[in-house]
């Protein structure tokens, strides 16, 4: 076969293969991905931060404290969502994930309420505390674990949310999401769309405000010259 021809042929097959990997294994999500920590209104001078982060990344867990004090600080001016990324190397992270869109999904005001449990009793899900369990004993495990955080009301929905395909796609979706963007570690940030540079490393409080106060006077420089135009 000329080679001509067999490269038509290979890229043909990759064009097949690749529309059946989208069309079989990607669901589109319905909505914005990810969990908004911020309620108030945005405009066109919202500093919007998107911050991905694992359940069960050390790293993760310790941006978010400096993260949040910087959110408190800004107020209105400054949103933040947050999406997750489950780590192939951290063998529960799927799983918590998994439990933070599902309690996400009925009770968004406990998303958070549940991240800052996984953060807090993180080594309770690291490898090695886990290695000797089943993956029925681990999933059980953080069911009564998030039923604990957010209430043991939750329970039985939390059960049944696991056995439920719709929350295992949607945390898939979450992930190829990251990959979308680029991400492959965490904790990872962007600024307004713009990823800041030492992915995978915490940022503390005093980081936070050299990147977001020179925004915030940019506006107002702008804002000004704007009122002075008119």
């Amino acid at each position: 076969m000329p080679l001509s021809k067999l490269l038509l042929l290979i890229a043909s097959f990759l064009l097949i293969a690749t529309q059946w990997s989208v069309h079989e294994a990607q669901v589109p999500p319905s909505e914005r991905d990810g969990f908004m920590y911020t309620s108030h209104p945005l405009d066109s001078h919202t500093i919007f931060i998107d911050a991905f982060f694992d359940p069960v990344c050390p790293d993760s867990r310790d941006a978010w404290p400096p993260l949040k004090q910087a959110i408190q600080h800004y107020g209105s001016r400054v949103s933040l969502l947050i999406h997750l990324l489950p780590l192939p190397y951290h063998d529960n992270a799927f799983a918590t994930s998994r439990a933070l869109h599902i309690v996400n999904s009925f009770n968004k005001s406990a998303t958070f309420t549940l991240m800052e449990s996984f953060f807090k009793y993180q080594t309770r899900f690291y490898n090695a505390k886990t290695h000797n369990m089943s993956r029925a004993a681990v999933v059980d495990d953080i069911v009564k674990f998030a039923s604990q955080a957010v209430g043991n009301s939750y329970s039985s929905l939390i059960q049944a949310a696991f056995n439920d395909r719709k929350t295992d796609l949607k945390t898939r979706v979450s992930f190829k999401y990251s990959g979308s963007r680029g991400v492959y570690g965490t904790p990872w940030f962007f600024v307004n769309g713009f990823s800041l540079p030492d992915a995978g490393d915490p940022i503390d409080y005093n980081a936070w405000r050299k990147v977001i106060d020179p925004l915030i006077t940019a506006q107002g420089v702008k804002s000004q010259g704007a009122l002075h135009y008119f």
